[in-house]
Formats: C-alpha cells, sequence, structure tokens
C-alpha cells in the first residue's frame, strides 16, 4: 500500500526555537519512516513581512541546516524551498478564485497582524492563508502536523478543497491534522500564557536551538513560574507546565513520572535540572548544524533535488486542477 502523505513547512524567519522543535520538528523526524512526508521552507509567505533580501537567503539556508540537524533525511523526505515550485503560486490563484472575502477577513492571524502593522497592511498577508492551502493541497495531503493556532489555516484548506471538488468533481484529497498530544505548543518562558516566539521582544522567552549552554541554563532559571512551589501540571500554574511539556517531550518521561521526581523538591532543582536535559537534547544538533553550514555544497545538493522532486509530484495535481478549471494544456 502507498504511505499517507504529511506536508508541513515553517517560515526562514530567523533562528527556530525549541517550540519549533518540540511542536514540529522533533515529530517531524520520527514520521518519515511511516509516510511519504514533503517538508518545505516557505520563503514566500515570509515576505508577507517585510524582509532584507540578504537575511532572508541567509535565513532559508539556516533553516535549512537546522531542519536537516533536527534529523529529517532527504533520503526519506522531500525537503525543499517553496520558491523552487512554481505549482505553488499558480495552485494559490486559482484557489483564489473560490477563496471569499468574509472568511480570509476572519483569519485570526491576520486580524493580529493588522492591527500591529497597518502601514503594512498588503494583499499577500490577506491571502497568504490561500497559498498555504495551495502548499498542503497539491501534493494530495493525507495529514498535517499543525498546531493549535494553525487549525483555522488548515480548516481553509479543507474547505477549499471540498469546495473544489464539489465544483469541478473529485481531485483534492481532504487532510486531516495531526497533533501530538502532548508539548504540540510550548509556551513562552516570560508569558506562558503566550506561545513561544522568536518574535517576542523579551529574549529570556524563547531559547533558540542553536543557542549555548549557559544561555539557555541562564533562560530557563529565569522562566516565570509561581509562589506554589510545587512541581504540577495544572493550568493554574501556567509556568510549570510549559516547564513539565518541555521537560517529558526532550527526555521521554511521562508527565506523571516526572512530577513524582520533584515531590517535595523546589523549583530551584527542577529548572535546573529541565534547563540540563534541553542542553544534552539540543548539544547534537547545533554541534550537526555548525558543521553543516560549513558545507553550503551539500545544502545546495539537497534543496535541489528536493525541488525537483516537489516539482514533479505537485505538476500531478496542478495539471488535474487547469485541464478542469477548462485552461488549454500547453506543450
Amino acid at each position: 500500500m502507498d504511505k499517507k502523505v504529511i506536508f508541513s513547512g515553517a517560515q526562514p524567519s530567523g533562528k527556530l526555537t525549541l517550540g519549533n522543535y518540540l511542536g514540529a520538528l522533533k515529530n517531524w523526524e520520527g514520521l518519515q519512516d511511516d509516510y511519504d512526508c514533503y517538508y518545505c521552507i516557505v520563503d514566500l509567505h515570509a515576505i508577507t513581512v517585510p524582509q532584507e533580501p540578504k537575511e532572508l537567503r541567509k535565513n532559508s539556508l539556516e533553516a535549512l541546516a537546522q531542519y536537516l540537524a533536527c534529523g529529517l533525511d532527504p533520503q526519506k523526505s522531500t525537503i525543499f524551498i517553496q520558491s523552487h515550485v512554481s505549482a505553488h503560486i499558480e495552485l494559490a490563484w486559482v484557489l483564489n478564485s473560490i477563496s471569499y472575502m468574509g472568511e480570509l477577513g476572519r483569519m485570526t492571524q491576520f486580524k493580529e497582524k493588522s492591527q500591529k502593522s497597518e502601514a503594512n497592511l498588503n494583499a499577500a498577508l490577506f491571502t497568504y492563508p490561500v497559498l498555504m492551502a495551495s502548499d498542503i493541497l497539491l501534493y494530495q495531503t493525507d495529514l498535517v502536523p499543525v498546531g493549535e493556532d494553525q487549525k483555522q489555516h488548515l480548516e481553509l484548506a479543507r474547505n477549499l478543497a471540498q469546495r473544489f471538488n464539489n465544483k469541478y468533481s473529485d481531485t483534492f484529497k481532504v487532510p486531516e491534522p495531526y497533533i501530538p498530544k502532548v508539548g504540540a505548543r510550548i509556551m513562552s518562558l516570560q508569558e506562558p500564557d503566550k506561545k513561544m516566539s522568536k518574535s517576542d521582544k523579551n529574549e529570556n522567552g524563547y531559547i533558540l536551538l542553536i543557542d549555548e549552554s549557559d544561555a539557555i541554563l541562564r533562560k530557563v532559571k529565569r522562566s516565570v513560574t509561581d509562589s506554589l512551589g510545587i512541581v504540577k501540571y495544572s493550568d493554574e500554574q501556567l509556568g510549570i507546565k510549559n516547564l513539565l511539556n518541555i521537560y517529558a517531550k526532550m527526555s521521554g518521561k511521562t508527565i506523571e513520572e516526572i512530577e513524582k521526581m520533584y515531590e517535595g523538591k523546589g523549583y530551584g532543582d527542577f529548572k535546573n535540572d529541565t534547563a540540563e536535559v534541553i542542553i544534552e537534547g539540543l548539544r547534537p544538533i547545533r554541534e550537526k548544524y555548525q558543521d553543516l553550514l560549513k558545507n553550503k555544497d551539500y545544502l545546495e545538493e539537497i534543496y535541489v533535488q528536493g525541488a525537483q522532486k516537489a516539482q514533479k509530484a505537485s505538476l500531478k495535481t496542478l495539471r488535474k486542477v487547469y485541464k478542469k478549471v477548462g485552461f488549454i494544456p500547453g506543450k
């Protein structure tokens, strides 16, 4: 039987965080043997906000190196840069024609970003969920690893697939979410009611995959907790809950096992040990990443081969779509 298809992508918006790793990349590695995986660096999405061209190129290459350092295997998965596969934009244009202004205007991330920066309220920021749907639907995707904050975008992809299928006959698979049970959403160390993000103005709120050991220890020690002094997984203790999620995902232990380990102990011991688990877990990633960045020719080989594989797969879907909407086939 053919393997089910998984698609996922991440923006090259600077260095990847521990949240990116535990919420996405760590899960991606484990999926490669059981699924036909497409992992994409979505540089087209990145330009919905102002970018310095030189920095965007640098960030894209660093994101690829971090993907590989986190265990993605180009022999098992298709790893590519979004702008190298033109079918993403071509399908997005067709899907735009069946997308409604109202449903795009209701997108939470658009509303939040538009309130922050009215000066850069561009059309791409408004329509990028349609491009995201195109990313997913091109590969006849069965499953999309998503955090809670991306569920709305996946729902749009599902709606557009069903809408197109109803209008033109079955063309797209309707994708389902793949959501890990624990640690799917890692929160800020300083504001544990908000998602961990590199865009956080307080650098103590996030841990980068390539942070040095002393930086990781310092950030974990400074993480916001509470005055209860009990290591317990509770919505009343969001800071401790977040650290427990991180500890569990990095160590492979269950939440219950970790809670028992710290019965009668204070937050100091728990924070030190959590930092140590993170440091040792990220050490091989950081070392491999640094080695990969020294070999630009190898990275180029990976993204060129990945784009070729992705282009071949995506054109199968795009040709069907073009035929069904009435375009005359080109030679």
